[in-house]
């Protein structure tokens, strides 16, 4: 078969199109029109660089014209003179406020140090002896404590019932020494162990400075030699110490234990009391 050759319809589609073209002309009116065709879109320029060019007209030079009439010379800005420095006194106080950075105590001089752990020491021993607004609240008084102050007393105290005794002079300061050291130890885990909310060098250090009234009865007690004097001095140190420890002891355990925490502090302040009228 060749592509001029023709292939007749049947009779069926021969008469289905022409019922089509007899509609199509009967009807014109309900042929909808052909789409018109649509405009052609823009098209976006590709450029190869990176920067896209701006359309965008440039701004005309500005021309400047200078007067000599209108003209005047900038007024000199006054200048502000710096502050003095600070004196060391400042630097330290700053310092201690939390202020600034804190001061190098590896290389100040030695008379510094000694001066600042005095003034600690005379600060404390105020704070826990003697009458003041911060003895109800341990963590108040003794919020910045220290060792050296406890040590000095204890030391102190040795020293005294030593020189008050004639003979085995050194025997009777390694006893004093260790008795006040071993039994400041043991009040503090006793504190600790009957559920005390206090640091262990804290109580240590409250102990320590509590000691203060039997040091200047032991003192007063190896200056005049007499028994009634002795008793009386002994007496009142007892009740000053004891009035010192009471409220740091009686706050840092529970009001039901609070006998438990008192009564090895006095006991071992009595034993003391008992060295120094004893020692002749």
């Amino acid at each position: 078969m060749s592509h001029g050759d023709t292939i007749p319809l049947h009779s069926t589609s021969q008469s289905d199109i022409d019922e089509i073209e007899n509609l199509i002309y009967a009807n014109p009116s309900t042929v909808l029109p052909a789409r018109p065709p649509s405009p052609p879109r823009a098209a976006i320029p590709v450029s190869s660089s990176p920067f896209m060019p701006s359309n965008l007209r440039p701004q005309p030079p500005t021309t400047t014209t200078t007067t000599t009439t209108n003209h005047k010379p900038p007024t000199p800005v006054p200048s502000i003179p710096s502050p003095p420095p600070l004196p060391s006194s400042g630097q330290s106080i700053i310092a201690a406020t939390g202020f600034g950075s804190l001061p190098n105590t590896l290389t100040e001089p030695v008379w510094d140090t000694v001066k600042r752990d005095l003034s600690r020491i005379v600060s404390n021993l105020k704070l826990v002896v003697f009458p003041n607004p911060y003895r109800e609240d341990p963590g108040k008084a003794l919020r910045d404590w220290d060792l050296w102050g406890p040590f000095f007393f204890i030391v102190f105290l040795g020293l005294t019932l030593s020189w008050s005794a004639s003979v085995k002079k050194s025997e009777v300061f390694a006893v004093a020494f260790a008795l006040l050291a071993a039994g400041a130890v043991i009040l503090t885990l006793n504190v600790l162990l009957l559920g005390g909310h206090i640091i262990f060098f804290q109580s240590l250090s409250l102990l320590g400075y509590c000691l203060f009234p039997l040091d200047v009865g032991a003192f007063i007690c190896m200056l005049k030699d007499n028994v009634v004097l002795k008793v009386v001095v002994v007496c009142v140190a007892l009740a000053w110490s004891s009035w010192a420890a009471y409220p740091f002891m009686s706050t840092a355990v529970n009001p039901r234990r609070k006998a438990l925490a008192l009564y090895p502090v006095v006991l071992m302040y009595v034993s003391v009391g008992f060295l120094i009228i004893a020692i002749d």
